[in-house]
């Protein structure tokens, strides 16, 4: 068994679907984990430990809701990288 933080995956493929659309961010893997833990922090954890907690937390991730905060939370995220880029030139 292993704790993982379900919302991890899930916020990281919404980051590569999200900066696929965005021709003018800086994708290289600074600006990318920048963008996952921003995004992270915004939204609500949801840690599971078994296969059972794992589809309980698929079941949530169908609701359009869910959807449009983890994107909402993405954008946001996206912008403030955007705004201050920490990687090297």
């Amino acid at each position: 068994m292993e704790l993982t933080n379900y919302m991890e995956g899930v916020v990281t493929s919404y980051v590569d679907e999200v900066i696929a659309g965005e021709d003018d961010f800086c994708d290289c893997p600074r600006c990318r984990l920048d963008v996952i833990a921003i995004a992270l922090n915004d939204v609500k954890p949801k840690y599971v430990v078994t296969t059972k907690g794992l589809a309980y937390a698929r079941m949530g991730e169908l609701q359009a809701q869910f959807k449009a905060d983890t994107i909402v939370a993405v954008t946001r995220a996206m912008r403030i990288v955007k705004a201050h880029p920490r990687h090297e030139d």
